[in-house]
């Protein structure tokens, strides 16, 4: 009897570790969201090479996606995640030089490394696009472009290469929200910078996306 309650003991415990380590590591970033469109690095790199990102060819097709896999594949799995709590608004003071691209999460730190990063191509008139998966609304998107002659394949962003561009109104909840951009004067190989002000909380959320104006 002692050895039949012992294991039945054993096994009960076993599932309610098993239950709690999956409640623990559920990831949470699943509630929040990400630029699509033009696509962010992460987002990029996940969209192109989530479901082969054990493939050789990635070093030499996309070097920066590869490198980025190779520091830390959770940048990727959770391109949505990319938040901090409470900065105030106090964004540039918040995030030093060389840590926008990562909205200055250390575990996201591959994302701020120059280099070849893939690019969508634009025109002056362009269309920003959120996927919100838990759909949090925003206070206000504030979009930066980085400056003309600025290479992104050299140096890493910081505030003073940004040309500030245009500051939305709020938007209520929604899944997709989509806002036009406009601009003049930029060619080649540029940043959009774009801080998210989501409105359910103080979470502030910034990425990069790599364009080039045509």
């Amino acid at each position: 009897m002692r050895t039949r309650t012992t294991r039945r003991r054993g096994i009960v415990a076993l599932v309610v570790a098993t239950m709690a380590c999956l409640f623990v590591f559920t990831p949470t970033a699943s509630a929040h969201g990400t630029i699509v469109g033009p696509p962010t690095r992460a987002y990029q790199c996940w969209d192109d090479w989530g479901s082969d990102h054990m493939n050789p060819d990635m070093q030499q097709q996309d070097p920066m996606c590869y490198q980025a896999f190779q520091a830390n594949p959770d940048t990727m799995w959770n391109w949505m995640s990319a938040l901090r709590d409470g900065l105030g608004g106090n964004f540039q003071g918040s995030t030093p030089d060389g840590q926008l691209c990562s909205n200055g999460l250390s575990r996201n730190n591959s994302l701020n490394l120059a280099g070849p990063w893939k690019t969508t191509t634009i025109n002056d008139n362009f269309t920003m696009h959120l996927h919100d998966q838990a759909a949090h609304g925003a206070d206000f998107f504030r979009v930066y472009v980085s400056k003309q002659g600025f290479d992104p394949t050299t140096r890493s962003l910081g505030w003073g290469d940004l040309d500030f561009i245009t500051q939305t109104g709020s938007y209520p909840p929604a899944n997709d929200i989509t806002f036009n951009v406009q601009t003049s004067g930029y060619s080649g190989h540029h940043v959009i910078f774009t801080i998210w002000q989501a409105s359910h909380l103080d979470q502030t959320y910034m990425w990069c996306s790599d364009v080039i104006f045509n």
